[in-house]
């Protein structure tokens, strides 16, 4: 009987596993804090966006409406991002999927959908890189009036 457990156990256990191949491979992630005191963290990509937030103003209903963040690799190895996600169905984004090399420039473009929002809006769009830190916030705001 233990054995009839142990063996239903261990296949619920592989079968439950996924392997998500959407993942960055585990040579893209770097650690800068060893554990001798070393900090390579200067060897590290660095993203540097121009602005982080963007207000597109009074915006008509329906009306949809893009901007591109950009910004630069000013670290020293390749910059990867591994996604980009927003905080709503309404705002979509698109980014590079290559490498930026060391002091290249690129955009990240958010399109923001205002048909059936109304008022005020404040969307976030999160940035995951290999830089440290790996997480940046991008804002964009819009006020959706009616036609």
């Amino acid at each position: 009987m233990t054995k009839w457990i142990v063996f239903v156990a261990m296949v619920l256990l592989f079968t439950m596993c996924k392997n998500n191949n959407s993942r960055l491979p585990a040579d893209y992630i770097h650690n800068t804090k060893t554990a001798d005191g070393t900090d390579s963290s200067k060897d590290m990509p660095l993203i540097s966006f121009k602005k982080t937030e963007h207000d597109f103003g009074k915006v008509i209903q329906g009306e949809l409406v893009s901007y591109g963040f950009r910004f630069t690799n000013s670290g020293k190895t390749d910059l990867i991002i591994s996604s980009v996600t927003s905080s709503c169905g309404c705002t979509v984004s698109s980014y590079p999927s290559r490498p930026i090399k060391p002091g290249e420039s690129e955009i990240i473009e958010a399109k923001f959908d205002s048909n059936n929002r109304l008022g005020f809006q404040n969307k976030r769009i999160t940035v995951l890189t290999n830089s440290e830190p790996a997480k940046h916030i991008l804002n964009i705001t819009a006020e959706v009036i009616k036609p």
